[in-house]
């Protein structure tokens, strides 16, 4: 018979605080290990990372929660590049194949969860990510996937989530053939 989950959580803790509890010398965290919980927690998670396909020193990482971040020198080094945004939560990334200066985001995490980060709708850079141009959808709250054309640098598709917990107008694909500006 298996014991119970009481018993169980009883013979953990004697087991990690018995030899404190017997006057052994050390601290009560000397037993205790690291282990991996997994991606529950709040930060950490990556939404989405792209690399220019002629320049591959070039990588752009989203992060669910924590920004847009650039390295010009194959991951070797960071730079954040959308800090001063109003929103730190990204879904995806994309990069124009004809002009890698021109790279759209769009924010909220994609992922559904207990605690994905909203947004508030695209951006788009003309020059790397130096500065940013809000394009809207401000209430679509997670973009999942941004898609260029492949020669028309002004025609791109959004894919928006829209809130995960109620109807929401700016849920589905969206068409933009002037640059993001409807």
């Amino acid at each position: 018979m298996l014991p119970s989950v009481r018993s169980r959580r009883l013979a953990v803790a004697l087991a990690i605080f018995a030899p404190v509890a017997l006057g052994a010398q050390g601290s009560p965290f000397d037993a205790l290990r690291f282990r991996n919980i997994g991606p529950a927690a709040l930060g950490g998670r990556m939404s989405d990372v792209e690399a220019l396909p002629n320049d591959p020193s070039t990588v752009y990482a989203a992060a669910a929660s924590g920004g847009l971040w650039k390295s010009t020198n194959k991951g070797t080094t960071w730079a954040p590049i959308f800090d001063h945004q109003s929103s730190s939560s990204l879904g995806v990334v994309a990069i124009f194949a004809r002009d890698p200066n021109l790279v759209w985001v769009g924010t909220g995490e994609q992922n559904n969860r207990q605690s994905s980060t909203w947004g508030d709708g695209g951006y788009r850079s003309t020059d790397g990510g130096k500065t940013w141009s809000h394009l809207g959808l401000e209430a679509s709250a997670h973009i999942a996937r941004i898609r260029l054309h492949p020669t028309n640098a002004n025609v791109a598709w959004v894919a928006a989530l829209g809130n995960l917990w109620k109807p929401n107008a700016e849920r589905g694909v969206f068409k933009t053939t002037d640059g993001g500006g409807t």
